[in-house]
């Protein structure tokens, strides 16, 4: 599998660019530039510029960064010094980054995330949650669905089988990401029963091939005591899966749907415009109302509010990217399952739709992530064209962050469940039978039934099988939100 280089902050054009004396590394900058390219150790210096200029230019949290002041550098001499001391594109990356942020990333390979932000990736088809043994630094992981055509289908993998080993090794906090990273490896079988880890002899070997994963995983009308409901299980907002995503609320609408469960359990987010465009399949009585409002740094939010304000709009729409007319269902109320990975565009619909109908949100809060990125290349307005060929990196900056109509942003915290529920890893249930646990209690409470309480068993089981991640989540597109075109970069002064 190809790797990403990934930082997380805390963790481990209408207008020309005029940019006086700070054009490409590979030009004369007031006939010094080549003299630093010559004479630095870092052979990575022209990388560096470009990530320096791409963060002082457009990042949300420039002025939370003190060496990203306009005026923090008296000359370029000492910003190439500067820049100099770096050992790598990614320790500059980090260091520029707001200690604050969680989400903004660099890559070394533009390609790969292009192909990741489209839904092209290599994939053994296990979705999966990953636990750590209470007591233990040993690591299991636990499956929550598995993609159709992979080699995780052909072995007749299930959600809520578990495994503890790759290749024969045990899974431990040191060695899970390495053995998982494989391009081809084995796993052991077993599931949790009352409580415990109950493996079997068996083993099932997997192959990380090329897929091209489709969001829209489970379209369904449940018909239930004479009422039909919509059941969408949507695992990605990938724009080139608009037209399928709009496919299935025209189905909905011909059945006739009254009630629609959405769920985004296992949704980390992706691009702005699908989510504008759901929002709209989900309503369509307020095409042309505020559906998030965008807030940049101080620089391009002056600028916008002063030429184009309507640039920093986002309203529910009637077509989709494609130009087809939207199937809008027209709904005053929706029901949302989410966990706590349910992130950035997933938590976006939830926060747009608010202000408007009654949204349900069914399970656990969510990540916490209402910022906005965009992929900036080597290149002088940071698109693609005329791009820096002699390296293959990319930054992806927060540049915005999202409120909605009534100023609600800012839940770092996440967006707390109106009805909460956690999975319980011994009774995951099968996802879209009307009997899986989540889906049963948005049900329920459609029909005025009493609820299940929650199984006390699922937090013993949680509290003794701590999760620590899942797949995925070293990837760059992970719990991302991002617009595909970067806004005309604006003159800078420096």
């Amino acid at each position: 599998m190809k790797k990403i280089i990934m930082i997380l902050g805390v963790l481990g054009s209408l207008f020309s660019s005029c940019e006086k004396e700070e054009t490409d590394l590979h030009n004369n900058v007031s006939g010094s530039t080549e003299e630093h390219t010559q004479s630095s150790n870092n052979e990575n210096l022209e990388i560096e510029d470009f990530i320096y200029k791409g963060m002082n230019e457009i990042y949300l949290y420039k002025a939370e960064v003190p060496e990203l002041a306009d005026d923090y550098f008296s000359t370029e001499d000492q910003k190439y010094s500067y820049l100099e001391n770096f050992s790598s594109p990614e320790e500059l990356f980090n260091t520029l980054t707001y200690s604050e942020d969680r989400f903004s990333f660099i890559t070394d390979d533009y390609e790969s995330l292009e192909n990741r932000f489209q839904g092209i990736s290599g994939s053994t088809g296990m979705k999966y949650g990953l636990g750590r043994i209470e007591g233990t630094n040993n690591v299991f992981g636990f499956l929550q669905y598995i993609l159709p055509g992979t080699s995780a289908e052909e072995a007749g993998l299930k959600r809520g089988t578990v495994f503890t080993e790759v290749n024969g090794q045990k899974l431990t906090i040191s060695n899970y990401q390495r053995l998982l990273d494989d391009d081809s490896f084995s796993i052991n079988i077993g599931r949790i029963v009352d409580g415990s880890l109950q493996m079997t002899d068996q083993t099932v070997t997997l192959t990380d091939d090329p897929y091209t994963s489709n969001p829209v995983y489970i379209a369904k009308t449940l018909n239930i005591e004479n009422q039909k409901i919509g059941y969408l299980m949507y695992n990605s907002f990938i724009g080139d899966f608009d037209d399928e995503l709009n496919t299935a609320f025209g189905k909905f609408k011909a059945d006739g749907i009254s009630e629609l469960i959405l769920d985004l359990r296992y949704n980390g987010g992706g691009s702005v415009e699908s989510a504008v465009d759901l929002a709209s399949m989900i309503t369509g009585q307020y095409e042309g109302e505020v559906f998030m409002k965008e807030q940049w740094n101080k620089k391009y939010q002056e600028h916008f509010e002063s030429t184009d304000p309507e640039r920093l709009i986002n309203r529910f729409d009637s077509k989709i990217r494609t130009g087809a007319a939207i199937n809008h269902l027209n709904l005053n109320k929706v029901y949302i399952l989410t966990s706590n990975t349910t992130a950035s565009a997933s938590e976006l619909v939830i926060n747009g739709l608010a202000p408007y109908i009654d949204v349900v949100q069914v399970g656990e809060t969510t990540t916490g992530k209402f910022q906005a990125s965009v992929t900036l290349y080597d290149s002088p307005d940071f698109s693609k064209k005329n791009i820096n060929d002699k390296h293959t990196y990319a930054i992806q900056p927060l540049v915005f962050k999202s409120i909605n109509a009534h100023g609600k942003s800012d839940y770092t915290n996440g967006l707390a469940p109106d009805i909460q529920y956690r999975e319980n890893l011994g009774n995951l249930g099968t996802l879209g039978e009307p009997t899986e646990p989540l889906l049963q209690i948005a049900i329920n409470d459609i029909f005025g039934r009493a609820q299940v309480k929650q199984d006390e068993s699922a937090y013993k089981t949680a509290r003794k099988y701590r999760k620590i991640g899942e797949s995925g989540m070293n990837e760059p597109d992970f719990q991302r939100m991002y617009i595909e075109e970067i806004p005309p970069i604006l003159n800078r002064n420096q």
